[in-house]
């Protein structure tokens, strides 16, 4: 028998993760919310109306994102960013697709083995067809106004790459005084590449790169950015070792406001150009 104690803290949870997942989205702030899909990707930012979706993780995991967008009364996307093609980040986008209006697509530029064969990216490909929705490049330097936010793409900064990884649509997202970056799997090579083009500043919220793995978060980024926040979205007990205890060190170094996935669940940020406040699934 369950002691009663056990039942009323299973309750607590259950209501506070309603709470959050019900709460709607304020048109007066940049919302930006790290969802929860193991070991994968999957963030949503909506401001003055506007909504972007950056990936949404594995196909399983992919129905825990639209019922949270459906939380949200969300209907539109107004940009959706499939941050390169490994299923951890775009396993179910055509779900993504087939769930919501759309109004933009927009992809990295790829090149050689990197262009997909794989079931999950023909089927993307095949719902984007069936909406009539046709694939925009990342363009390096192009603005995206979503409400009163600015969000920059900042990388690739290079046509071809060896690794996949590296192809990484990366983000830097403005709101008043508050910053967040978002940088897809982008290891070293291509944050040393941010880092030379001149475009990477300190950023108040920092999403960690490979979901905590040390191929990414290198030093000399973390320097660029001197992060307030970091988020790092991975899995459970995760195969991979993710976060890896070298960038837990290394962000540390920064910042002792560090959030987890795997830990605390769905972590949401609101900006309204000038505080942060963050909420999260689990305590």
């Amino acid at each position: 028998m369950i002691p009663l104690a056990v039942i009323a803290l299973i309750i607590s949870f259950a209501a506070a993760k309603y709470r959050m997942q019900d709460k709607l989205l304020p048109d007066d702030s940049l919302t930006v919310c790290y969802i929860d899909v193991g070991q994968g990707d999957s963030v949503f930012l909506s401001a003055g109306g506007k909504n972007m979706l950056i990936d949404c993780g594995e196909s399983g995991e992919t129905d825990g994102v639209i019922k949270f967008l459906g939380s949200k009364d969300v209907k539109k996307l107004d940009y959706v960013v499939a941050t390169h093609p490994h299923s951890d980040h775009m396993g179910g986008m055509y779900k993504i697709v087939d769930s919501f209006e759309i109004g933009e697509i927009i992809i990295p530029h790829l090149e050689g083995k990197s262009i997909p064969t794989t079931r999950y990216y023909e089927k993307f490909l095949d719902s984007c067809e069936s909406k009539g929705l046709s694939l925009t490049e990342a363009e390096l330097g192009r603005t995206i106004k979503l409400g009163d936010a600015e969000i920059d793409i900042i990388a690739p900064c290079s046509k071809s790459y060896d690794n996949t990884n590296n192809y990484s649509i990366g983000l830097f997202a403005t709101h008043g005084e508050n910053t967040f970056i978002f940088t897809g799997d982008a290891e070293a090579m291509a944050e040393k590449e941010m880092i030379e083009s001149g475009n990477l500043r300190h950023a108040d919220v920092y999403k960690a790169g490979h979901h905590g793995s040390n191929t990414s978060s290198s030093e000399k980024f973390m320097a660029a950015i001197t992060p307030d926040y970091v988020v790092i979205s991975c899995g459970e007990g995760n195969s991979y070792g993710h976060p890896n205890k070298e960038t837990l060190q290394t962000a540390a170094g920064y910042t002792d406001k560090i959030y987890r996935t795997d830990l605390n669940g769905t972590v949401i940020f609101t900006s309204d150009g000038q505080k942060l406040t963050v909420s999260t699934e689990k305590d």
